[in-house]
Formats: structure tokens, C-alpha cells, sequence
């Protein structure tokens, strides 16, 4: 988009995304438009989409694709958050049949589509996965979340173990199909690793032409149709044959 007479590329992310990698190298190729991030939360990252709010976003699958133009990126491994002192730190792994006894939180803005959720329910749903990890902090409940999410929300006094059947969350770059703009078209390149010489797909410039070939100069014949003798070697004495 442009920002008064300045060329900008909004980027909008939810929480757990890094995409640092990505920006990085649109600074380096793209150096003359500046790059602007929002974090979103999970629920509200299409509708930004949506209304203009951005040019592109990383979401969370499934989505609304309903306009939207999508390419999946990668799943991410499911954990469990528990306290340091918790009998599921002292394993590498569980099963969600391992929790059947633990109350297991479920915040609001959970990212994890559930057909049965794990664990016995918590005596309250927390607003955020912020919130919930406070809880497991004050001891009151464990919480199932992409480890990204867990990593984001990092405490020293808890930790987090994978699961090993649980649904896991899928990362997906998204934007509105109807403006795909030359730098969402860009953006998707530096996603899918095109190189900077890439055209994605749009037709590439002429090649520049060849400058003529010079044709190699022939002896020139003199009127007896022999070849002319250059006047340094007659004054040698050489006659031509």
C-alpha cells in the first residue's frame, strides 16, 4: 500500500510467529519500502485482513478462506504446560490419556480445534493463553498449546512436554486474493524461498540485443583480381605471384 507518498508493506502475525527470518530478507532486497508489523490475536487476524488492515498476515488453520488467498507453512508439535515439580516434567513425552486426571485450562483464544479436549475442565476458561499460563503457574490447571506459544509465554518456574496425540496447530500465510498487489507478490517469494532473480510468474524482461557481429575484413583485390601487396612489403622487394 501506499502511506501518503511513501510505499509500505504491512505484515500482520499472531502470536508464536517469528517471522524475522522473512523480514530480514525483505529489508535486504527491498530496502526503499519499509516494513510494518502487528501482532493480532488468532481471532481477529482475518478480519484485519479483511478490512484493510494489512497486506498479508501469518495465521492460525482453519480460517474463514472465504476472498483469501492461503498457503500452508508448517505444523507445529502440541505440548503440555506444567510446573517444574509436576509428575509430567520427570517424562519426554505424554499422551492426552496422561491428563485424564489433571484439570486442563482452555483459554479463549485457544488455536487448538479440540473433538475432545484433554484433562478434567478447569474451574474457569482465561481470556488469553497469557492469562492461563499464569494459572499453571499458581498451580491451577495444565495448558495444551502449540510450542511456539510455549516458548512465547516462557516462565522459569514451569516447563512443557510434547503430546504426543494431540491436534496440532498449523501456521499459514494469508492475504485478500482481490489485492494481490507486485509486493504481496514479493512477500510471497521471500516465503516460498524464491531466489531475488525469481519473475514470479510474471513475464520477464527482453533481453537486452547483442551488439552486431563485425564481419571479417577480406583482403582487398586489385584490379587484376590478386590480392593487394601492402607498400612495406614491395619496398622489400616482394612481388606478388
Amino acid at each position: 500500500m501506499t502511506d501518503g507518498e511513501t510505499k509500505v508493506f504491512r505484515l500482520a502475525y499472531v502470536p508464536g510467529v517469528t517471522p524475522a527470518k522473512w523480514v530480514n530478507i525483505w529489508a535486504e532486497r527491498m530496502p526503499e519500502v519499509p516494513i510494518i508489523l502487528a501482532t493480532v490475536p488468532p481471532a481477529e487476524a482475518v478480519g484485519l485482513l479483511r478490512d484493510g488492515g494489512a497486506d498479508a498476515g501469518f495465521v492460525r488453520l482453519p480460517v474463514d478462506r472465504d476472498g483469501l488467498s492461503v498457503i500452508p507453512l508448517y505444523v507445529e508439535t502440541t505440548v503440555v504446560v506444567v510446573p517444574k515439580d509436576h509428575a509430567v516434567a520427570a517424562v519426554e513425552e505424554v499422551s492426552t490419556a496422561d491428563l485424564a486426571d489433571d484439570e486442563v485450562l482452555h483459554p479463549l483464544d485457544d488455536t487448538i480445534e479440540w473433538t475432545v479436549r484433554p484433562g478434567l475442565p478447569a474451574f474457569t476458561r482465561p481470556a488469553t493463553t497469557a492469562e492461563a499460563v499464569e494459572l499453571v503457574a499458581a498451580g491451577a490447571g495444565l495448558l495444551v498449546v502449540p510450542q511456539s506459544l510455549a516458548r512465547l509465554h516462557h516462565r522459569r518456574d514451569l516447563t512443557y512436554r510434547p503430546v504426543s496425540d494431540a491436534p496440532q496447530s498449523q501456521v499459514a500465510l494469508a492475504w485478500l486474493t482481490d489485492a494481490t498487489t507486485d509486493l504481496v507478490e514479493d512477500f510471497i517469494g521471500i516465503v516460498r524461498g524464491r531466489t531475488v532473480n525469481s519473475s514470479r510468474g510474471r513475464p520477464p524482461a527482453a533481453p537486452a540485443e547483442k551488439p552486431a557481429q563485425r564481419q571479417a575484413q577480406k583482403p582487398a583485390k586489385n584490379r587484376s583480381g590478386r590480392r593487394a601487396v601492402p607498400a612495406d612489403r614491395k619496398r622489400k622487394g616482394h612481388r606478388p605471384r
